[in-house]
């Protein structure tokens, strides 16, 4: 199921099993938060789109984790989600085997706590500029 609130979830459980929600989240752009928190107790697959998010900030920061690990932004936004929620399966667009391998590396990457917390906080970073 796509773009849903919680309840919307609770209401389609009583009709029939869900196994996953697909909406928009990313570090930058967690309106969604507490349906993920929703998803994890239920162990529902959260699968989310538009993973870079928006917004100078979020670009700053992430540029600058990437480069810190030697890593791509991507990798990183995509590392942060996978720290976020053990129920988090995100699936990012590829246009190249390249593209693909990158992506895939992203799950070997190591956010350090200091970097996790940063990545975190952006939201609040974005709405205070």
């Amino acid at each position: 199921m796509s773009n849903l609130t919680q309840e919307h979830i609770e209401r389609a459980r009583r009709i029939v099993p869900i196994v996953s929600v697909h909406n928009r989240y990313s570090f930058a752009d967690r309106e969604w938060d507490y349906v993920v928190d929703y998803c994890e107790r239920n162990e529902i697959a959260f699968i989310p789109w538009f993973l870079l998010g928006a917004g100078k900030v979020a670009g700053e920061v992430l540029n600058r984790i990437a480069q810190a690990h030697g890593a791509s932004p991507t990798q990183v936004a995509l590392a942060w989600l996978l720290r976020r929620s053990p129920i988090m399966l995100p699936i990012p667009g590829t246009s190249s085997t390249e593209h693909l391998e990158e992506n895939v590396a992203a799950a070997s990457l190591r956010l350090t706590d200091k970097d996790y917390q940063m990545l975190s906080r952006v939201p609040a970073l974005e709405a205070s500029r």
